[in-house]
């Protein structure tokens, strides 16, 4: 997935990049989060903004209560 480097990432995106991660490596949603860290946030969660992050983190926990 490619990232606009100028915008601010939303909750569906994450969302779609978390179950992406989930059903490419059969993993789960916390093994998810932490392969997004690295991959997107570079283990930085400001990385891509404040707001950037807190979106990840709301669509970290949809996904956990849904699943």
């Amino acid at each position: 997935m490619i990232i606009n480097s100028a915008g601010a990432l939303r909750k569906e995106y994450f969302i779609s990049y978390l179950k992406l991660i989930m059903n490419a490596r059969q993993c789960s949603v916390d093994e998810a989060k932490n392969v997004t860290m690295k991959r997107l946030f570079q283990n930085n969660s400001l990385s891509l903004g404040m707001f950037s992050y807190r979106q990840f983190l709301l669509a970290y926990e949809e996904l956990k209560e849904t699943i």
